[in-house]
């Protein structure tokens, strides 16, 4: 169970930062997945910068979390995941649904859930 928890720690942090690395590198293209587009210097440098901050400091406080078992790491990581996912359901229920709308929902509350869990039980193990 543990090594499981840990596994997908380390995989759902992996994944956010290699989103991140996508928002640094591209910001623009990134931004369109996103459904964001940019307004010349001004938003590709607050796509980059803000994008890329809240990806990769993400997947670092998971991974880093699950592997030196330090549940304040985990549960910066889950905050920012559950936080989202909250901003998300909020937007639901003001602006409705859009195509594809559930699979960053389902990362964001497993990798939340899974965060805050680990933060409870892995620096006991």
């Amino acid at each position: 169970m543990i090594i499981a928890l840990r596994a997908i720690l380390v995989l759902g942090g992996l994944l956010l930062g290699f989103i991140g690395f996508g928002f640094f590198m591209d910001p623009a293209a990134s931004g369109a997945d996103f459904g964001i587009s940019a307004d010349g210097a001004h938003g590709l440098t607050s796509i980059r910068a803000d994008f890329t901050a809240f990806f990769v400091v993400g997947g670092a406080s998971l991974i880093w979390g699950a592997v030196a078992k330090r549940g304040d790491a985990l549960a910066i990581g889950g905050a920012l995941m559950l936080v989202t996912l909250f901003g998300r359901i909020v937007s639901l229920s003001i602006h409705g649904s859009f195509e594809g709308f559930l699979p960053p929902m389902a990362v964001e509350a497993v990798l939340g859930i899974a965060a805050l869990i680990g933060a409870r039980i892995l620096p006991r193990s």
